[in-house]
């Protein structure tokens, strides 16, 4: 791997130097991070430790990664001024495990849940039966007629005469229906 820099600035007021690059990589992989770093430092005349590398790409096709690094004067610069998931990236510090006690809180709080839909299901008969009540008395008017064609149409009456009746069916309900709201 070969690396070449391909511009070099001077940061005084953040303690650092900021250096574009090219690694040109033929018939091997991408390099990782971390050989980035090693190279970069033995090019800076610096450790790895004061090298952070702020991005790389690589592009299809090509033996070539280009990227951006900062060298600081010390770690403790690095870690004062870059962010913290470059600091991670770069293995500078070790990255924050959340802690598993936020879930432990939330396991018994399902149960209040199952609670709370025992009680929606007692209410929930009790809105039913008013329904079927209330059902059962508007069948007889117009389930009777139903039931006595049901069995006339099964049979042996041709598709289009079922659709017929069926209209005639729709006809008749709609009729009481319409006469139901005129005596209101």
């Amino acid at each position: 791997m070969q690396l070449e820099v391909l511009q070099r600035k001077e940061n005084p007021l953040l303690k650092r130097v900021e250096v574009t690059f090219k690694a040109t990589h033929k018939a091997e992989p991408t390099p990782t991070r971390d050989a980035l770093r090693a190279f970069l430092a033995k090019e800076l005349k610096a450790t790895k430790d004061i090298v952070v590398i702020d991005f790389q790409a690589s592009t299809f096709g090509r033996y070539e990664t280009v990227g951006e690094a900062k060298v600081y004067k010390s770690k403790e610069e690095a870690l004062a001024v870059e962010r913290k998931h470059i600091l991670v990236r770069n293995k500078l510090i070790e990255p924050e495990v959340k802690k598993e006690a936020a879930p432990k809180p939330e396991k018994p709080a399902p149960v209040p849940r199952a609670e709370k839909a025992e009680k929606p299901a007692t209410p929930a008969p009790k809105a039913e039966a008013p329904k079927v009540e209330a059902k059962p008395e508007a069948k007889p008017e117009k389930g009777a007629p139903k039931e006595e064609k049901k069995p006339a149409a099964r049979e042996e009456k041709k598709p289009a005469e079922k659709k017929e009746e069926k209209k005639d069916e729709k006809k008749a309900e709609k009729k009481p229906e319409a006469k139901k709201k005129e005596a209101k």
